[in-house]
């Protein structure tokens, strides 16, 4: 019986002419799976079907933006402060998680402001839902890369990488990894767990009449299971060698922090007794008949 699982998986998926990557159609999925999940939400609370297609615009856009100028910042602004055009080639990979949470938070307050006339936290309560199910797809992705992968472990369950993977993709053996701990894996089954916990809190314990709470959940779980994770994880970056904590440790703390307010927040607050479909399918009701709204 083996003691280790040697990974050969190809991140290609097809490459003949157009190059398809699992880590790409990763995030397909999770997209396409997270605008049925709102759409269906819009529907159950009556907003505005519209409203679906324009938020998935701004998601892509936000969270496209927000990650790569993430690893810019966070994790490789020496490199990309001399070579700056550089910022725009997301083809040669460079994404970090924490930079796509703040261009999503970001691209939600502007998408309250221009298109729900509502308060941010409407929007963000919701779609946190389905962004845990990317998230863990988006894990999947890099254990198909064969990166982002943990330290050299004798559990049963550890995974030996292709550590020279272009050579290797273009003919060349295999180098492989030491057995090491497939943190991919153990990532993407908190997000999994936390997309069951959020799903439930909504459909069966209407946790949406507690602006803040699903949020304040979010940010908890996520990124709690993120810290701790990162102690078993292999530095992303050279600077990250020797420190405490890492890079993805010290940003995940202040989003903790913020969770834990959330939480309190929705908590102290009298809670919102919706019924759905709630007030929305009345303003869409008026504005088909050129009526003004209750308010």
């Amino acid at each position: 019986m083996l003691d280790y699982i040697t990974w050969t998986a190809n991140p290609v998926i097809f490459n003949h002419g157009v190059t398809i990557r699992w880590y790409g159609v990763m995030f397909i999925i999770g997209f396409t799976i997270g605008y049925y999940i709102m759409a269906r939400i819009f529907k159950h609370e009556g907003a505005y079907e519209k409203w679906d297609g324009t938020l998935l615009v701004y998601l892509v856009i936000s969270t496209i933006i927000g990650a790569r100028l993430g690893h810019v910042f966070f994790y490789a602004w020496d490199y990309y402060s001399q070579h700056p055009i550089e910022i725009l080639y997301t083809w040669e990979g460079g994404l970090a998680s924490h930079g796509a949470t703040i261009g999503i938070f970001i691209g939600m307050v502007l998408y309250s402001i221009f298109v729900t006339k509502r308060s941010p936290l409407w929007i963000l309560d919701r779609l946190v839902i389905p962004i845990a199910l990317v998230g863990a797809l988006v894990r999947m992705g890099n254990l198909m890369n064969h990166e982002i992968y943990g330290h050299p472990t004798d559990l049963p369950w550890g995974f030996r990488f292709v550590v020279n993977l272009h050579s290797w993709m273009n003919g060349a053996q295999p180098i492989f990894s030491l057995p090491s701990h497939p943190t991919q894996i153990y990532e993407a089954l908190c997000y999994l767990a936390l997309f069951g916990l959020l799903m439930w809190l909504y459909w069966k314990k209407n946790a949406e009449e507690r602006p803040g709470l699903l949020f304040g959940i979010f940010f908890v779980v996520l990124f709690a299971s993120r810290f701790l994770i990162e102690f078993v994880k292999n530095p992303q970056e050279a600077f990250e060698v020797g420190m405490t904590l890492n890079m993805g440790q010290w940003l995940s703390i202040p989003f903790i922090v913020a969770g834990i307010g959330l939480i309190i927040y929705s908590l102290v607050r009298p809670r919102e007794h919706l019924t759905f479909p709630n007030k929305f399918a009345e303003e869409i009701e008026a504005e088909k008949n050129g009526t003004p709204a209750k308010k």
